[in-house]
């Protein structure tokens, strides 16, 4: 069987490409046994029929989800036709998508006869069998339709791979929230700062109890800046103060505008430009934060009281716990 099809006409199928048999439970009483290798030589017929109704649309390579057996293998040997067998359905369904191909489920029409119609065939530049390291893998590139990339992982352990594997999911999350806002926002807890000045000089205005609400609000906001400080290493209470003092400039100096854009430099513990480093965040995904951030305290502020069950006591104590007067 070839490993390289250029040009391919892929035909994508959700059934088997086996030796036709008889259903299970159909009873064939036949005495004579000429008239049971006729039956034989039928259902290996209704087989190569079967497969020949996909060879003559076009099809060069064949993936299916099913198994393919020695004796359909040979068919498509002698054809030069790549098969692949047991493929993941969510895989073709995605290939389908890139190829312009249709996933066939049965070869059956209306008028109870079975055929393979060219137009469910998907193209691609190329398919081909490639080894990485001790596994064989199928390569379809140059696909018409939609341009698809694979990301292959390789590591010295399953452990190291689970991990790279959330790392680049979250990656591939955020870029997709990206897309979908269409806005983003500096990082670096740029955003948590400026918002921590702003509310504070909010919070000035009032002149009733909601000023401490806002006042402890906009304190709780700065736990970002310090963890994030924190977890690489660097003086967070120094790194906290600069960057507050900087967006409290940017904020009342209309000439210091510039400097809104400021945030953490975590690998030289310093304070840069974010917007300009390229450090940035979906800002879909910042909202979402902060509202259910702020949803979870309403909730738990709004318990105000609390019961607590004490465990049941175990009986016994000095004495064998005997009361008193009961002594013979």
């Amino acid at each position: 069987m070839p490993k390289k099809i250029d040009n391919a006409k892929i035909a994508l199928l959700d059934y088997n490409l086996k030796k036709y048999r008889l259903a299970f439970g159909v009873q064939v009483v036949v005495g004579d046994p000429d008239e049971l290798e006729k039956i034989r030589d039928r259902e290996a017929q209704i087989t190569k029929d079967r497969i020949q109704l996909i060879l003559d649309s076009g099809a060069n390579c064949i993936f299916t989800v099913k198994g393919i057996d020695d004796y359909s293998l040979k068919f498509l040997v002698e054809r030069g036709v790549m098969g692949v067998s047991r493929c993941l359905k969510s895989d073709l369904r995605k290939l389908a998508k890139a190829t312009g191909g249709k996933l066939i489920e049965s070869l059956a029409t209306l008028e109870g006869e079975e055929a393979f119609d060219a137009e469910n065939l998907g193209t691609a530049g190329c398919v081909e069998q490639i080894r990485v390291c001790d596994d064989e893998m199928i390569l379809v590139s140059d696909t018409p339709v939609r341009r698809g990339n694979t990301i292959l992982i390789r590591g010295p352990n399953q452990f190291y791979l689970d991990e790279a594997h959330r790392t680049l999911t979250d990656c591939l999350l955020a870029i997709r929230r990206v897309l979908e806002s269409g806005q983003v926002v500096p990082g670096g807890a740029c955003v948590e700062t400026a918002l921590c000045i702003y509310l504070e000089n909010f919070a000035t205005t009032l002149g009733s109890r909601e000023q401490l609400a806002i006042a402890q609000f906009a304190d709780a906001l700065l736990v970002i800046p310090k963890t994030l400080a924190n977890n690489a290493a660097k003086d967070a209470v120094e790194l906290t103060a600069k960057l507050r003092a900087i967006h409290n400039i940017a904020q009342t100096d209309p000439s210091k505008k510039n400097l809104q854009s400021r945030g953490l430099d975590l690998i030289n513990g310093t304070i840069r430009d974010n917007q300009e480093a390229g450090v940035l965040e979906p800002a879909m995904s910042k909202v979402k934060q902060l509202q259910f951030a702020t949803e979870a305290a309403i909730t738990i502020l709004r318990i105000d009281d609390s019961v607590k069950i004490s465990p049941e006591q175990e009986g016994g104590g000095r004495g064998g716990g005997m009361p008193p007067g009961m002594m013979g």
